[in-house]
């Protein structure tokens, strides 16, 4: 294949990889419907640059030498799942909290202010959070590790694989803005806000499943 061709399938590929139901797709649901289209950017925006190390760190054989240590790799699993998990709890217990408290006129009064301070004052943590989730994710690494052995030949020509790490992020980028966008819209916010708690507990269940597997895999690993 020349490498007009390698690029478009690696840019297909990768777009149904994004498209597919996963902790980047939760985590930009679960904070663009919740706290708005600020804050659903800044999340897409530090996914998009987790993507981009892994695909750097895949297309330098970095990953590739970490896959291949069973202890270093079962640590990292470990990491991500750890935190993963981390997520999925924090957001079951604040919808519990908000669930219990859905009657109480006064914390409804003060649920903008929290929206408010947390998109004027944590667009680093946004950020930070996209990135970690993706960078932690043993899944992803695993995933552009294939990803970039099958697809990107070694003999590759320089501007060829700078063209394959520009395509990586730049679809990572505009799918999880777009997502961000649409849950962000005025109609949609006002449809989904009664549904915001259920939104918040299935991205935490989805969270706290993942990390649970993952967590399990790295200690089999560790064990044997």
């Amino acid at each position: 294949m020349n490498e007009v061709t390698i690029l478009a399938t690696l840019a297909s590929v990768h777009l149904i990889a994004l498209m597919s139901p996963g902790p980047d797709f939760a985590l930009v649901v679960q904070n663009a419907t919740r706290y708005g289209r600020q804050t659903g950017l800044y999340i897409a925006l530090g996914l998009s640059l987790g993507i981009l190390l892994h695909s750097i760190l895949s297309l330098t054989g970095i990953s590739y030498l970490v896959h291949q240590q069973p202890m270093l790799f079962a640590v990292l699993q470990l990491a991500g799942g750890s935190y993963l998990f981390y997520l999925g709890f924090g957001a079951l217990s604040a919808s519990w909290q908000r669930f219990r408290s859905s009657n109480n006129a006064s914390s409804n009064q003060e649920a903008p202010k929290e929206k408010e301070t947390f998109v004027l004052a944590n667009k680093r943590q946004a950020l930070s959070r996209g990135f970690t989730t993706n960078i932690l994710n043993p899944k992803a690494l695993v995933f552009f590790i294939s990803l970039m052995s099958s697809l990107v030949p070694a003999e590759m020509s320089l501007s060829g694989k700078s063209g394959a790490l520009l395509i990586l992020w730049g679809l990572s980028l505009a799918w999880f803005s777009l997502l961000a966008w649409l849950l962000s819209t005025s109609k949609l916010q006002k449809r989904i806000q009664s549904l915001a708690v259920y939104i918040d507990s299935l991205c935490g269940v989805i969270f706290v499943t993942l990390g649970f597997s993952i967590i399990y895999s790295s200690i089999t690993m560790l064990v044997l």
